[in-house]
């Protein structure tokens, strides 16, 4: 082991960035929150920022393998949610438009 960190909350799942020395980590109780994690020397991890919204445990995490799409969670509440996290990739900035209604013209399920 390197290092270890105490990130409060049980950590469900875990997602690097492939453009940037970035992570985002899921969490289930207490806060079911995401957090975007700095990767620095000597393998530390400072927090950038935490992202809100499930209602229970997030349960994983997913993003396409060229990053062009938003990171997707899972959680028990049953729920896909998309989120901005790592920003778009520098080769993409100028072509890619904004993602806007995630449900793609379809009722929300549940």
């Amino acid at each position: 082991m390197l290092n270890s960190i105490d990130t409060g909350s049980q950590v469900c799942s875990v997602l690097w960035s492939k453009q940037q020395r970035e992570l985002v980590s899921a969490h289930g109780f207490s806060e079911n929150q995401l957090i975007l994690w700095k990767y620095g020397n000597g393998s530390t991890l400072t927090k950038v920022k935490e992202f809100t919204g499930h209602t229970k445990r997030v349960l994983g995490l997913s993003a396409s393998p060229d990053g062009s799409t938003p990171v997707v969670s899972a959680a028990g509440d049953e729920t896909l949610r998309f989120w901005n996290i790592f920003g778009v990739p520098r080769s993409r900035r100028s072509s890619v438009l904004p993602m806007g209604d995630m449900t793609f013209g379809m009722p929300s399920i549940r």
